[in-house]
């Protein structure tokens, strides 16, 4: 059975009396939500600060600081957008996707070179990453789409042209080179057929040409002369497969994690927690903020991480079931996807039990772009649960009388 065996009633399909007037509501937002955001912003203040304290000469809190402003930016930008009506997103769904092509290309023009990728544009003292706020736009956008065509999903040519829609972006992203961003886009792509109700069949037809597009790319396409991923990327792919074959050069990053979580056991290292202090950990306060946790506070530390998570999950699940549209629901159920897949593909390779992709972990990495973006994805949540509220409300009045 799909997952919308008994769809939603499109909003705009409603009696006008039975449509909802935002302006003017008081209904609280979801609490519960906003304290697992609470929960996890002081856990990566926390393990940023304690982290990076040795990273900047002269200046120890130099990277919390900036996480500091970042998160108050994206706080206010969340606020803001608790009383938005979202179904103006649904009607600007073409100008949304075009800002984030747009945004693409620009990296692309104006982007500068750091490590070898070129996947930001630097504004002045701080740097836009267009791949991180375009996994909020490409749920917004497919969100959109398939609300538009909620009558049609049984078709082939709408599951197509979701997915066109989300891989075109991703094969641009992928080029910077960025693949981590690129395959949460397909994630969404993905969550956004599931939650709108797309038959079974369909994701067992993408699941075979999945199939043949990896094996095209790691076989095929090598085999003709035609390199698609790049060196360090196949590196980090043959060093997760073989991951005691070379912990000096391509498997280094994934085997200090593991001597870092390893080593904090239950409660930690605390002060004492050397991969990180004396920087055996590459990208502690981004990729590998977990591994820090777990060294410095162990399994307790991680263990309280992971739940926040799954509270702010949870939440997001029970906001889908409360959206008082079909496009809300599925702009909901791609949030969650787009959290979700991050956490686990972060937490797994610092683990060992993902490769190494460059996807950070959502509100606890260092980074503006991946926190303000976040933290509009939960602003947009918030926006759903508050007017799912109000739809309810209003039309237990109207059968009341």
């Amino acid at each position: 059975m799909s997952a919308a065996s008994t769809p939603l009633r499109d909003i705009d399909d409603a009696p006008p009396r039975d449509r909802v007037r935002v302006q003017g509501a008081a209904l609280p937002f979801d609490l519960v939500l906003v304290l697992a955001i609470l929960g996890l912003a002081g856990c990566s203040l926390t393990a940023i600060k304690y982290s990076t304290v040795d990273d900047i000469t002269g200046d120890p809190t130099y990277y919390f600081k900036r996480q500091a402003i970042f998160f108050v930016v994206g706080g206010i930008l969340s606020l803001a957008l608790i009383r938005f009506d979202y179904a103006l997103l649904r009607r600007a769904r073409w100008w949304i996707y075009g800002f984030l092509m747009a945004s693409i290309f620009a990296v692309k023009i104006l982007g500068s070179v750091a490590k070898g990728a070129q996947r930001s544009i630097a504004l002045g003292p701080f740097q836009f990453q267009a791949s991180e706020l375009g996994k909020v736009l490409i749920v917004i956008a497919l969100a959109s789409f398939a609300a538009d065509r909620a009558r049609r999903l049984n078709e082939w040519d709408t599951t197509a042209r979701i997915m066109l829609l989300a891989l075109i972006p991703a094969a641009f992203v992928m080029v910077q080179p960025d693949l981590g961003s690129a395959l949460v886009y397909g994630a969404i792509s993905l969550a956004t057929l599931f939650f709108a109700g797309t038959p079974v069949r369909h994701f067992l037809a993408l699941l075979a040409l999945g199939a043949v597009a990896i094996s095209m790319v790691l076989v095929i396409a090598p085999a003709a002369g035609v390199e698609v991923l790049h060196g360090y990327q196949k590196d980090r792919l043959t060093s997760f497969l073989h991951p005691s074959a070379d912990t000096n050069k391509a498997g280094y990053q994934q085997h200090q994690s593991l001597i870092a979580i390893g080593s904090g056991r239950k409660t930690g290292r605390g002060t004492h927690a050397t991969q990180t202090k004396d920087n055996f950990l590459p990208e502690h306060h981004t990729d590998f903020i977990n591994a820090v946790v777990g060294e410095r506070w162990g399994f307790v530390g991680a263990a309280l991480v992971l739940s926040l998570y799954a509270l702010l999950i949870w939440r997001g699940l029970r906001i889908l079931t409360m959206a008082k549209d079909l496009f809300g629901a599925v702009m909901a159920g791609g949030i969650v996807a787009m959290l979700l897949f991050q956490v686990f593909v972060n937490v797994g390779m610092t683990l060992g039990i993902m490769p190494i992709t460059g996807i950070p972990l959502p509100l606890m990495s260092y980074g503006g772009s991946s926190v303000v973006s976040t933290l509009l994805a939960i602003g947009l949540l918030q926006a759903i649960y508050v007017q799912g509220r109000m739809s309810a409300s209003t039309k237990g009045r109207i059968m009341s009388h």
